[in-house]
């Protein structure tokens, strides 16, 4: 592969609802690019982009991938991302470093759930898109219906550069508007051959093709004069095509079959001629100073993204990433300014699928990939040392739903530890993390299927089988009355030197979130100062076991006044235990209540939805706090106990048919009813008699 220039490259994301035909069209514009002789397919497990076994036995992309197609000579970085939104870390890794997107969208169908979401993501990172009807030579596919879907969901001014001829098995090729022309079917992999648009679909042409002109006009005050003076030239319409699509004043519709290879070289030749360079996008900023900036060109100093860390326990860590300025070359060594640290670079490499192409360098623009990096991960920036920048990172979803795992064979919980941490780096909306409360290793994620993918992972790279179980519930104790005097005594005599201390304590409750607070109000030395922190020592400890259902006691305020002690017989251990003691008897009398988490919940929820997902709130013990609307999407925010949330990414998916989005975030904790604490107590003692 000869080496490009920067403004010969174009890095592009193809994301599409799971399912359209991603890795499929992907496939086909790597056969036309004369990247692979045959084009491969899903079903088969045989295409460039799906290489991994997982993707290979499910038949989808769970991860992204980099593949390279050379087309009107210019190098094509075509990243396929995971359509199912339990993998949208992948995402938002791809679409922080690429400068277009392709959004693919199945004609049977129309917009999808998950198309309005990758729809979403795109528009978080302003990137320009083109969008691909694809096939539409399936039975029940209609231009016509895909494209008022585009128009109606996703709230966008879509303008088609083709048209269909024929349709579901009759589909046999596109009539482009821009060129005023019809090509049909390819045979094999040769350029496709202009013909006249067919007399049926001259009209709907010229049609199409004046909207098509004016809205190319409107892109630019120079064009949109000549526009109203006479005819704008095919060379006049493409730049504002190409001004129009990188500003997203606009998104050009497309439509073909990948499959049949029809339509492709025509979404090829529009990915170059109207999808900006990386020299058309500029120069990037420093994260911590904006006056800090970096031109793309091999002449600046180097700077360079990782969007994507792939663990292996055999052959080390590749590492993808985009080089925004300068040129990365092999055997030198740099900065991490995001960790702080310096990186020693083996041979850089292109990828194109699993494939490795050996390059002396990638400049400016290009994306490559390095192994064996030792403290680089995902989102670090690396850099000249001499002339240091911080590129922004990645911003990744937030986690939804989370499980307890443990290891399947006692022994490798260590193990365990070590896979974890390698699949987290690998992907960091995989999280995990050590619940103090409830003693749990926990790992979050986006969906079920995010979860039981990085078990597999870990089995097959790490060799450890897991198990999952739901999480629980951090729940509190604390009590809801003031107790007065409780005086206990600690007194063991076996001969020798025995065991006394006396303590009497008042016992409040605090507002909620204050913790615990502990007053010494002894005087006249009833009991001597070096065995207050005792007394102090063996209440924080009672705390921590509760009284009800074994968690903590939280919110309590503890008023030492008074006691009596031995000048032999008395103790740190002694004042430990009478203390102890003292708390336990207050808290019994103080009313003791469970509290639970309270977590705020903001939905978002197209508007015909809204009503069943406020009933299902309702019936969560949840408390809706106000409804917002935003564009056609209803933002409902809520306060629901954490116990009710445990698997609602589940059946927020199911009621909304994949169309609703949710996050969550603690707020407070409150106390939870008679007759829900009823039901925790009881589970918590039949867990204690179970493990006894």
């Amino acid at each position: 592969m000869r080496q490009y220039r920067t403004e010969e490259i174009r890095n592009i994301g193809i994301i599409a609802h799971s399912g359209s035909g991603k890795t499929s069209l992907i496939e086909a514009m790597l056969y036309n690019g004369g990247a692979i002789e045959r084009m491969g397919s899903v079903d088969d497990g045989n295409t460039v982009a799906d290489y991994a076994s997982d993707e290979i036995e499910r038949k989808t992309s769970l991860n992204c991938s980099v593949c390279i197609s050379e087309w009107g000579e210019h190098k094509l970085n075509l990243i396929d991302t995971p359509g199912a939104e339990d993998f949208y870390g992948d995402l938002h890794g791809v679409l922080r470093v690429v400068d277009a997107v392709i959004v693919v969208v199945d004609a049977t169908t129309g917009v999808e759930g998950g198309t309005e979401k990758v729809w979403e993501v795109a528009d978080k990172y302003e990137l320009p898109r083109l969008l691909f009807i694809n096939k539409m030579d399936k039975e029940n596919a209609s231009f016509d219906n895909a494209l008022a879907s585009i128009s109606d969901i996703l709230e966008t001014r879509a303008v088609p550069v083709q048209i269909p001829i024929g349709k579901e098995e009759q589909f046999s090729g596109v009539v482009d508007v821009i060129q005023n022309a019809a090509f049909l079917e390819p045979n094999g992999n040769a350029p496709v051959a202009k013909t006249d648009i067919p007399d049926d679909l001259a009209g709907v042409a010229e049609e199409y093709r004046e909207a098509l002109v004016e809205v190319a006009a409107e892109s630019d005050d120079e064009l949109i004069e000549k526009f109203f003076e006479g005819e704008l030239s095919e060379e006049e319409i493409q730049n504002g095509l190409q001004t129009g699509i990188s500003e997203n004043q606009f998104v050009p519709v497309l439509c073909g079959s990948a499959l049949k290879n029809i339509g492709v070289q025509q979404l090829l030749d529009m990915i170059v001629s109207c999808c900006p360079s990386p020299v058309q996008v500029g120069a990037v900023e420093d994260v911590e100073d904006e006056s800090k900036t970096r031109e793309p060109s091999t002449e600046a100093p180097l700077s360079a993204l990782v969007f994507k860390t792939i663990a292996d326990p055999f052959s080390g860590q590749l590492s993808l990433f985009r080089v925004y300025s300068g040129s990365l070359a092999g055997d030198i060594q740099v900065a991490n300014s995001t960790k702080g640290g310096t990186e020693r670079l083996g041979k850089p490499t292109f990828m194109n699928g699993k494939q490795a192409i050996n390059t002396p360098n990638i400049p400016a623009g290009d994306i490559g990939a390095l192994t064996k990096l030792t403290a680089t991960h995902t989102g670090d920036t690396l850099c000249d040392r001499d002339a240091t920048i911080k590129l922004p990172g990645i911003e990744f979803p937030n986690t939804v739903i989370s499980y307890a795992i443990s290891p399947a064979r006692e022994g490798d919980d260590e193990k365990l530890m070590t896979a974890l941490t390698r699949i987290s780096e690998e992907d960091p909306s995989f999280q995990i993390e050590r619940n103090d409360v409830t003693k749990q290793l926990l790992v979050s994620g986006l969906g079920d299927l995010h979860i039981t993918v990085n078990r597999d992972r870990i089995v097959e790279k790490f060799g450890v089988e897991t198990q999952v179980a739901t999480p629980k519930v951090p729940y509190r104790e604390t009590v809801r009355r003031r107790v007065q005097n409780i005086q206990e005594r600690h007194k063991k005599q076996s001969g020798g030197k025995g065991q006394f201390g006396d303590v009497t304590i008042n016992l409040a409750p605090l507002g909620r979130g204050e913790g615990f607070e502990f007053i010494n109000s002894i005087k006249g030395g009833v009991i001597p100062s070096n065995y207050i922190p005792a007394v102090e020592k063996g209440i924080r400890q009672r705390m921590g076991l509760g009284v009800l259902a074994g968690y903590p006691l939280v919110d309590i305020e503890i008023d030492l006044h008074d006691g009596k002690y031995h000048d032999v017989d008395s103790s740190d251990m002694a004042f430990q235990i009478a203390g102890s003691m003292a708390f336990a008897t207050a808290v019994q009398q103080a009313e003791p209540c469970l509290l639970e988490p309270i977590m705020n919940v903001s939905i978002s929820v197209p508007e015909q939805y809204m009503g069943n997902i406020i009933g299902d709130l309702n019936g969560r013990r949840g408390q809706v706090m106000g409804v917002e609307q935003v564009g056609k999407k209803q933002i409902i925010q809520a306060m629901v106990p954490q116990s009710e949330m445990l698997r609602y990414s589940i059946d927020l998916k199911s009621m909304t048919s994949a169309r609703g989005n949710f996050t969550t975030e603690f707020a407070r904790y409150e106390i939870v009813p008679d007759d829900v604490a009823q039901k925790v107590i009881a589970a918590s003692k039949t867990e204690e008699e179970e493990e006894a």
